[in-house]
């Protein structure tokens, strides 16, 4: 399967692919991250990824109906704030991109307080543009739709891994059938925060 085009709307740009797993608490911990650092054309050996040992457990629920993570596979792994500046570092002046990208907002501007993306652009808000009347816009069934290859990542559905390549793939392709330009892109999937105001319409000045 040929995987979409590196999209021309996205040359010039700086950009990191990024998904979230957490431990079902409330409130939520990062037990796992994945981030793909885009500047052009890539390919799945960019993907960065860590496991995350939280403070609260992993809940039965989250292991066994999502990422299949569990706290015995954690328990060696690093806590986030010995990871934390690594992380940031990757992240720090690029834009965002994610599926459903106001979790790993909410998520992780509580993990990163400092942390202040220059854009925040979410594939979900584009999928509802590009590909409409879908009966869902969840990850695997755009997947589908899409006929998207994420065999590379290397994990399996709900892995911060197999989530940011699948992510990205599907941003591709919806640039692609989309035809859409750089404009284009933030008009149809930035979040309500960074969606450039309208014009003024004509009136009395």
């Amino acid at each position: 399967m040929t995987p979409p085009p590196f999209p021309n709307a996205l040359r010039d740009q700086q950009l990191v692919v990024v998904d979230v797993e957490g431990n079902g608490q409330n409130p939520p911990e990062i037990i796992e991250i994945a981030a793909l650092p885009v500047d052009g054309p890539i390919s799945a050996e960019a993907l960065r990824s860590w496991l995350i040992k939280p403070h609260q457990p992993v809940t039965p629920i989250v292991t066994r109906k999502v990422h299949g993570i569990t706290n015995v596979d954690l328990a060696d792994c690093p806590q986030w704030h010995e990871v934390a500046e690594e992380i940031d570092s990757v992240l720090f002046g690029r834009v965002l991109i994610a599926h459903n990208a106001v979790v790993e907002r909410r998520v992780l501007a509580v993990h990163l307080p400092d942390w202040n993306p220059p854009l925040i652009l979410d594939t979900l808000r584009l999928a509802k543009s590009v590909w409409q009347g879908l009966e869902s816009y969840s990850l695997d069934k755009l997947i589908e739709r899409g006929q998207l290859d994420i065999a590379a990542a290397g994990q399996c559905y709900h892995r911060a891994r197999y989530d940011t390549w699948a992510a990205w793939q599907l941003l591709c392709a919806l640039i692609e059938d989309g035809g859409l330009d750089w404009s284009g892109v933030v008009a149809a999937a930035a979040l309500s925060e960074f969606r450039p105001s309208p014009e003024p319409g004509g009136g009395l000045w």
